[in-house]
């Protein structure tokens, strides 16, 4: 089934399209109401929703109770920051074998994986440094 082209739908993914930073649904909602003042919340989720089952973009759940969106579907792991929050893209040398390693002890089939790495972003840490 073909799922009708929607102008709020195509607005929030080009509001994606070159973001670094992970939004959240509300960050997105924020931005997007400029230029739809009348969209909701539940429709610009609901449409973040779809766009992720469909594989335009990446639902990231990294443990702080919202749900972020990454444009980027390309296999690669992420950092979160324990103290802003901030939800980074780790750029890292290739670590698919872990599936295979993983496999190894496992008698189920293993698909695939998401790693997110925790800790303290640069920006915190100058931060810190700066406070002492």
């Amino acid at each position: 089934m073909a799922i009708k082209y929607s102008k709020q739908r195509a607005v929030i993914k080009e509001f994606l399209q070159d973001r670094k930073d992970h939004p959240t649904a509300d960050v997105v909602y924020t931005n997007v109401r400029k230029a739809y003042p009348n969209i909701s919340l539940g429709t610009v989720y609901r449409n973040l929703m779809l766009l992720s089952d469909m594989g335009e973009i990446q639902r990231l759940r990294v443990g702080d109770g919202s749900d972020h969106f990454d444009p980027n579907t390309r296999e690669h792991n992420h950092f979160v920051c324990r103290q802003c929050g901030d939800v980074l893209d780790l750029e890292m040398d290739d670590i698919s074998g872990i599936d295979q390693t993983a496999a190894k002890s496992f008698r189920g089939k293993i698909d695939g994986h998401r790693i997110y790495f925790y800790g303290i972003c640069e920006k915190c840490l100058q931060a810190e440094q700066q406070n002492q």
